[in-house]
């Protein structure tokens, strides 16, 4: 029997949703139910593509208590800006939880992932950073570093705001984009130890696959949400700052073990005091920071969860109304 199929292009989202509060909770009722009984979320399906300088990321999940199930195809070619076309892209495909046929195709270009890993990171600071921020640090430049920020200026607002990049003008840029988004001061710095040294919320945003904090940066009362681990032989953190750490969190502990800081930490032959997930935090059955003097760290590697979520959210937004093309299939 033909059904209704929903396509909406990566600019037609842009003018249903943004980065909010709203976001927020539903990402953060994502990670809540993957602290419950009934999810299925397999592994992640990972393509490093050398030759390509490319990488290709699939990841789904079925949440209880959502209508719909997302599948999210990610790439990321990362020579694409010498050929004048954007280094990331994907869409997502939204199933009804029900029944399994197709409801939407968003043609999102990666809006969708940029928007809920950022919501992700609001998360983590909702549930982990001291109360008081008074400056906030940034380690990378591109679109995550921008959205990282402003999703942690929601939950945390700060008054100051650190840049770090290895390129001198594009951590200009982004100092500059975020000062005039954000409405703070904005200070682009060239030492990652004096930007942790003055942060109380610190943000890591970069691919980088050697270890850009170490435990001799750590100091009470600081948060570090670290989310450039995506991949297996990435690692952003010294595996000595996760042993030293008072909490250590994870958006899930079977993939950071694979491919996140925890991954990292465990090869070194090293493990955090705890091993807790954030869904754990939000439901109450583990403790997060207890008081403003800890050090956290929530460590996010991007759940298909997430996923599930910005999809299913973005599906009610659109309901009702004429965006998108509706065709029948």
């Amino acid at each position: 029997m033909p059904h209704d199929i929903r396509v909406v292009t990566e600019t037609e989202l842009r003018g249903v949703l943004g980065l909010d509060r709203a976001l927020v909770d539903v990402v953060e009722q994502a990670f809540a139910a993957l602290a419950g009984e009934g999810v299925v979320m397999p592994p992640i399906l990972s393509m490093a593509l050398h030759a390509a300088n490319g990488e290709v990321d699939v990841k789904t999940a079925y949440l209880p208590g959502f209508d719909g199930f997302a599948i999210k195809v990610s790439p990321g070619f990362f020579d694409n800006p010498q050929l004048g076309l954007p280094s990331l892209n994907g869409l997502m495909i939204l199933f009804s939880a029900k029944t399994g046929l197709v409801q939407a195709l968003f043609l999102d270009n990666g809006y969708l992932t940029d928007l809920r890993t950022a919501a992700a990171g609001a998360v983590a600071a909702r549930h982990l950073a001291p109360e008081e921020i008074a400056t906030a640090g940034v380690i990378g430049t591109g679109v995550q570093a921008r959205l990282q920020m402003q999703a942690a200026h929601l939950e945390r607002p700060f008054e100051r705001l650190l840049v770090w990049g290895r390129d001198p003008q594009k951590a200009a840029r982004c100092a500059a984009d975020l000062a005039e988004t954000l409405g703070v001061t904005v200070e682009t710095v060239s030492d990652i130890g004096a930007l942790v040294a003055q942060s109380q919320l610190v943000v890591t945003t970069t691919p980088s696959r050697e270890p850009l904090i170490t435990h001799d940066m750590l100091h009470p009362g600081l948060h570090i949400t670290a989310m450039g681990s995506d991949q297996e032989g990435k690692c952003e953190i010294s595996p000595r700052v996760l042993a030293q750490a008072d909490v250590y969190v994870a958006d899930r502990l079977t993939q950071t073990g694979l491919m996140g800081e925890l991954a990292a930490a465990k090869k070194a032959g090293l493990s955090p005091y705890s091993e807790t997930e954030i869904g754990q935090i939000i439901d109450g059955s583990a403790e997060g920071r207890i008081d403003n003097r800890q050090v956290t760290i929530c460590d996010l590697t991007g759940t298909g969860a997430q996923d599930t979520a910005i999809a299913s959210h973005v599906s009610a937004l659109l309901n009702g109304t004429a965006t998108g093309t509706v065709i029948t299939a």
